[in-house]
């Protein structure tokens, strides 16, 4: 059943955090509604522009609803992730999904606020709501290209009157993490600081953590063994950071990064292990079996897991 996002958020916050995940192919797609199943957990599925062209707007959106269908006890919303102004604006007149992310964090303060407020306002008007973002996150990943260099942690100061200007309905903050596999470097985490400041700030305010994969050392030796070439110090966000965010008014974690290292891996060793092997149905059934479990693991981690029963009236 899809639902509002805000209807998730009014529910999760400061209990459990609800699971986004990126998704652009029908394996993916069936190994998150069929976890999402099994544990019971509410869940956002969503995509990015550079997923939408690849795999058409269409597509994903008939393989959503068709895995609705299939898997009939799932509580889901549906997301543009890192939309632009355009993609947005498509997005909130297809009909089809629950929210919106209006990325407009690498313009000026004040262009964030007119761009944002524009697809507010069109949303709001369509029964949608809005994720927008202050600050920027460095990485590479779906099209998003940002230098560490120029990143830059959200301003607790800024919220307040970003979010009074705008009207959105969460914030994507920045507040460590990056895009891609090189989360972090050193010994580096979340900064709690700022993620205490804007809660004293905005009780009760849904707030959203990009980049939340937890980039397994694991799968990465797996993947180097197979042929890969991956940097050993690829890491992502730990678990105890995990949980720690979630009572700091974290609502939603962005998961992308880990399907495609759990899809190298298993694609990897697998053409390794049977060089003669063509049929990609093999490993495909793989993927879903592994990406199944990591997300049921992830559904977990969350503390989402059995809280679908909280969302049906």
């Amino acid at each position: 059943m899809q639902v509002s996002t805000e209807t998730l958020f009014s529910k999760c916050y400061g209990n459990y955090a609800i699971a986004a995940i990126n998704v652009w192919s029908m394996e993916q797609i069936h190994a998150l509604f069929r976890a999402a199943e099994k544990a019971q957990a509410p869940f956002i599925v969503q995509m990015t522009p550079v997923a939408l062209d690849y795999g058409h707007a269409m597509m994903l959106l008939s393989m959503i609803s068709a895995a609705a269908e299939i898997y009939p006890d799932t509580i889901y919303s549906i997301h543009l992730d890192h939309g632009s102004r355009k993609a947005a604006l498509d997005a909130i007149s297809s009909g089809k999904y629950s929210s919106v992310m209006i990325d407009a964090s690498h313009e000026t303060y004040e262009k964030n606020v007119q761009i944002t407020s524009e697809i507010v306002e069109r949303a709001h008007a369509n029964n949608l709501e809005v994720e927008a973002e202050l600050g920027v996150l460095s990485g590479v990943e779906d099209g998003i290209t940002i230098k560490a260099e120029h990143k830059k942690y959200t301003q607790p100061e800024e919220v307040e009157d970003f979010i009074s200007k705008t009207g959105c309905d969460s914030l994507a903050v920045a507040v460590g993490t990056s895009h891609g596999a090189y989360k972090f470097s050193g010994d580096q985490g979340l900064q709690f600081d700022i993620l205490e400041e804007i809660q004293n700030r905005l009780p009760g305010f849904p707030l959203v953590l990009h980049g939340g994969s937890e980039v397994s050392r694991n799968e990465i030796k797996r993947i180097n063994s197979s042929g890969g070439n991956l940097g050993i110090e690829a890491r992502g966000v730990s678990s105890d950071d995990i949980k720690k965010a979630i009572n700091y008014g974290i609502c939603k974690i962005n998961i992308a990064t880990d399907a495609r290292i759990i899809w190298t891996r298993v694609h990897r060793e697998f053409f390794m292990d049977y060089p003669e092997q063509f049929d990609p149905l093999i490993p495909g059934n793989t993927y879903i079996k592994d990406l199944e479990e990591f997300y049921i693991d992830k559904f977990d981690l969350l503390e989402a897991t059995s809280r679908s029963k909280d969302l049906i009236s």
